[in-house]
């Protein structure tokens, strides 16, 4: 991945996007960057004049998000099942055609002289103005502004306008307004993600009108021919009548309008644009609905058009803004991200949104799995409806994801990876087909929707046959293999990792499989129970038998899931860790993305990520694992990951968020924010990366604000980066909309509207009532105190000596107290095994696990000398004056004996938890033992304090995100923030003086 720019690209504002003067070698990227649409229409942001710039430095282009025109996909082998023709989103009708000329003289920016030159894209008003003072050739002085909307509330409308102001001579100004037929799309050059494979025009021109002031252009798709209608309807503001010409050529059509201006007066031109398609609706009615369009958008005028856009992007931001105090780059790319994506997504139930949205041709305007994973949840929680139409559109294409399931042998249903109507498109199986997680995406979706609104009619009509045709597929998929224990394998896939593919068992394919199933059999019986009729009526519509129900579950309880006892993580897959680490050393910065430098196969053969793979499956399904599984899991994959893919950073962001890597979060959560305005990946011409822009909301609002929703309940866990004075959002659940406000101080929780809401800030219930805000303190503070055992409350480190002194000199092992010293905080089989390597011996897994169980025997045999006494001086006070401020206490041992050691000290009563190493995976230094405390204590890491006597337990403390006290030699405990000799130095005022100063 690029880094990013020290400087960004556009001035700092926090409501526009600027441009301040004009470069012929940016202007690929500012035409992604100003591109203006609605979900249906989008353009580009390319100058209304035309362009004459330099070849390769424009792509023209006007896009009607679902249409599109297909050919054959031709493969140099082909076998069964593979995909057959290519679907690209078509360039289609220009009509953003306003050439100006000022006494004949064509007004460009490559003419002439550019006297002043402004853009902004006005992220509150929606509209895109452009302010040039030019002089032309022959002297004469004019000042232009141009501006132009994609209308938000009328599907099928764009507007227009240029106003001339004459500045030093009396003449003429003339308008031409047209539309141009005559439109290709960009042509693929080698890199697999832009372009399309078409060569020559696909959108053949079939008829033109031109009446009065009104125009417009028929045309019709080469291949799947749909057809197109665009009309345009103009109107001239001017003190004094001009004349008005008709403008046509094979493929053109339009007026040429030319008006006397005296010095000082404007004139303007106004002109209202309108596409239709056969795919909306018949063909006989396309022109007599474009024209209906066009005439009433004219009557109502361009100031009235702007307004009515003002007043609906001011409903949105009002819930889908995020406030931000202290950083003003981040403030000006979220706005800019959501605008973006307001103007891309598909609204009508038969479109979605592609990866680029609407901005350019990268990726041929397909549809991915980012929709669901990353866009979705944008909506959800800002425009519910919006999210619903995105849903709405999986089942609009169910029944090709039904043939398709029979084209690759299964029952039910399997969603394309890439797609336009519905058919797969992905000529690269392995990383195409093979993703079969794309069901689950789907389904996941589901789930979050109607957890988020309950919208049960939804269900009943669309979502149900969705996820129970989605969950047959997995059954069908999957296996249950002897080798395995007879758990339910699914083999041959591709995960979220396009480095590696078509392996067995992705950790991430398979639980969310597992999500999948459980979910479809828990509201198949709920189906049933509540909605006997309709869930009668869908299975017989899809032959869904009651056994089918309990397999879902068999099959999600049996789930296999690949994990490495040694490394204490899930495993990518199967194979996934027996592969050589790629050489990331060796690699030069400019043979990234490794996908345009390297072949498939060097790629596969190493551990090599392009994105979030098992770490993202730690996001989604975080109720399925602790947080330090998380941290083991985050630490071996993130070294590995390239992030060539722009959907990697936020996901990483987020998980460093929430196992306390701050300065990661926000590293990862910049390179997600600003990855488009300030060009990141230097690809930002081929259009802007939809699912990075909803994942810089995710990673703000997921990642500092720490929310998270299981089973209908919101959770919030928020930090705050060090920068940063305030930040603000808001979100839409249930029916309530509901805004947090993170300081450094505190977490404001206030319920905006509706009815009283239950949310939990980190273990704390919070009750909400509309209109009462809720303040809970962030500052880190001392709630809970977490001991080790063995040379901090009691000294029993001389029974494990004595203990392993016995067991080694039965097996002729030299033991002594220097290598003694190395055994402090490690649990048994770790401390067997230093023993052994220091002895330069080996020994059977049956051999260690004997001598292990005979040295506990030593062990607990001396224990028995154990009394009340033997209470390290002054524990006993600590803990009571703990107690007595309700403080909870916890005690994180490494040994298996630590009840028996506290019963015999008659400590019990003080400890609210003990973690002994059987609860763990992973002894010390890894942080699972205190972070397990943590959260059986149900207090917040962050507020946690752990004593410990070596450098080992110190460690993992301050791995937990805790404060350390070392017991012994600051020299020998060098990472702890305080260290005492005894215990009879500490106090409660002391322990609480250790938390000033955190953040």
């Amino acid at each position: 991945m690029k880094q990013q720019t020290a400087t960004p690209i556009y001035p700092l504002d926090e409501w526009k996007i600027i441009e301040e003067r004009f470069r012929p070698e940016d202007n690929l990227r500012n035409e992604s960057i100003f591109a203006t649409g609605n979900g249906y229409i989008g353009m580009r942001g390319n100058f209304e004049e035309g362009y004459e710039g330099p070849e390769g430095t424009s792509v023209n282009g006007t896009y009607l998000n679902g249409f599109f025109d297909s050919e054959p996909i031709i493969y140099g082998e082909e076998a069964y099942g593979y995909a057959r023709n290519r679907q690209t989103m078509l360039n289609v009708t220009d009509g953003k055609i306003m050439q100006v000329l000022v006494d004949d003289q064509p007004f460009s920016l490559f003419r002439g002289r550019i006297l002043a030159y402004r853009r902004e894209l006005d992220l509150k008003t929606g509209l895109l103005t452009r302010e040039v003072t030019w002089e032309a050739p022959a002297g004469q002085q004019v000042r232009l502004r141009f501006q132009r909307l994609v209308s938000l509330q009328r599907k099928h409308l764009a507007a227009l306008t240029c106003e001339v102001e004459a500045l030093n001579f009396n003449g003429e100004i003339t308008f031409i307004s047209a539309l141009n037929g005559e439109v290709r799309n960009q042509v693929s050059k080698g890199d697999p993600r832009t372009g399309s494979g078409f060569q020559g025009q696909v959108l053949l021109t079939e008829g033109k009108v031109a009446e009065g002031d009104f125009a417009a252009l028929r045309q019709r798709t080469k291949t799947t021919a749909f057809a197109l209608v665009c009309a345009m309807e103009n109107a001239i503001v001017a003190s004094r009548e001009g004349k008005r010409e008709k403008v046509e050529a094979e493929q053109l059509v339009g007026f040429r309008y030319t008006l006397p201006v005296k010095q000082g007066e404007k004139v303007r031109l106004e002109k209202y644009l309108a596409y239709y398609t056969s795919r909306d609706y018949p063909e006989g009615e396309l022109l007599t609905r474009a024209q209906a369009t066009v005439e009433e958008a004219r009557n109502l005028g361009f100031t009235a058009l702007a307004e009515e856009q003002r007043q609906y992007l001011a409903a949105f931001w009002q819930v889908a803004d995020i406030e931000i105090k202290g950083d003003a780059a981040l403030q000006q790319g979220l706005r800019f991200n959501a605008f973006q994506l307001l103007q891309s997504a598909g609204r009508d139930g038969r479109t979605n949104i592609g990866a680029k949205g609407l901005t350019g041709e990268g990726y041929e305007g397909h549809y991915f799995w980012d929709t669901e994973i990353y866009i979705l949840p944008f909506f959800l929680y800002t425009s519910p409806e919006i999210a619903r139409s995105l849903l709405a559109y999986r089942y609009h294409i169910l029944n090709k994801a039904r043939e398709r399931a029979r084209q690759m042998s299964q029952r039910g249903a399997l969603f394309p990876w890439r797609t336009i109507d519905g058919e797969e498109t992905s000529a690269y199986y392995p990383a195409g087909t093979a993703q079969y997680h794309i069901n689950a995406a789907v389904i996941y979706a589901l789930k979050k929707y109607l957890q988020a609104t309950g919208d049960l009619e939804f269900f009943l009509q669309a979502g149900a046959e969705m996820l129970f045709e989605t969950a047959r597929f997995w059954v069908d998929l999957g296996d249950y293999i002897p080798r395995k224990g007879n758990r339910f394998c699914i083999n041959g896939v591709t995960g979220p990792d396009e480095y590696t593919a078509i392996v067995n068992n992705n950790a991430y394919t398979n639980l969310m499989a597992k999500d999948h199933l459980e979910f479809a059999a828990r509201m198949a019986n709920w189906l049933q129970r509540e909605y006997p009729e309709q869930y009668q009526v869908l299975a017989a519509k899809i032959g869904l038998q009651p056994e089918e129900v309990a397999e879902w579950q068999r099959a999600a309880g049996l789930m296999y899931l690949p994990y490495d006892e040694e490394l204490g993580i899930l495993a990518q897959d199967d194979s996934f860790l027996d592969k050589a680490v790629w050489d990331f050393a060796g690699t030069p910065a400019d043979k990234y993305p490794l996908l345009l430098h390297y072949h498939p196969l060097v790629i596969y053969r190493h551990q090599v990520l392009k994105q979030a793979d098992v770490v993202l499956a730690l996001f989604l399904q975080g109720n399925r694992f602790s947080l330090a599984e998380k941290k083991r899991n985050y630490d071996y994959y993130e070294p590995l990951t390239t992030h060539d893919s722009s959907l990697s950073p936020c996901i990483y962001s987020i998980m460093a968020a929430e196992i306390g890597y701050k300065d990661k979060a926000y590293h990862y959560f910049m390179q997600t924010a600003r990855l488009d305005l300030d060009d990141y990946h230097g690809n930002v011409k081929d259009g802007l990366h939809m699912a990075a822009m909803a994942g810089a909301r995710l990673a703000l609002v997921c990642g500092f604000g720490g929310m998270r929703e299981y089973d209908g309940q919101l959770y919030f866990n928020p930090i705050i980066p060090a920068k940063w004075e305030s930040y603000t959002f808001k979100l839409r659940f249930q029916n309530r909309l509901l805004a947090v406000q993170v300081t450094p101080e505190k977490a404001v929780y206030t319920l905006l509207t509706g009815e009283p809401l239950t949310i939990y800030h980190r273990q704390q219930e919070l009750q909400l009532l509309a209109g009462q805000p809720v303040a809970v303190s962030i500052k880190p503070r001392l709630e809970a105190v977490i001991f080790d055992l063995d040379g901090v409350i009691t000294d029993t480190a001389e029974y494990h000596y004595l203990a392993w002194k016995r067991l080694a000199e039965e097996l002729g092992l030299a033991f002594d107290r220097a290598l003694n010293e190395q055994l402090k905080g490690i649990g048994r089989k770790e401390s067997l095994e230093i023993i052994l390597q220091a002895n330069g011996k080996t020994a059977a897994e049956a051999e260690k696990e004997a001598w292990i169980t005979r040295k506990n025997r030593y062990y607990l045999e001396l224990l028995e000398q154990l009394t009340p006494a033997a209470v390290a001086p002054g524990v006993l006070a600590l803990l009571q004056e703990l107690k007595a401020h309700g403080i909870k206490i916890a005690l994180a041992s490494a040994s298996k004996n630590a009840p028996l050691v506290l019963e015999k000290l008659q400590l019990t009563r003080y400890f609210d938890v003990i973690v002994d190493a059987g609860a763990v995976k992973k002894g010390k230094p890894d942080p699972e033992i205190f972070l397990t405390a943590a959260e059986q204590l149900q207090v917040h890491g962050g507020n946690c304090l752990g004593i410990e006597d070596a450098a080992a337990g110190i460690a993992a403390i301050k791995a937990a995100g805790m404060v350390a006290v070392g017991v012994g030699d600051k020299a020998t405990l060098p990472a702890a923030d305080l260290v005492v000799k005894t215990m009879n130095e500490l106090n409660l005022s002391k322990l609480q003086a250790c938390f000033t100063g955190v953040r």
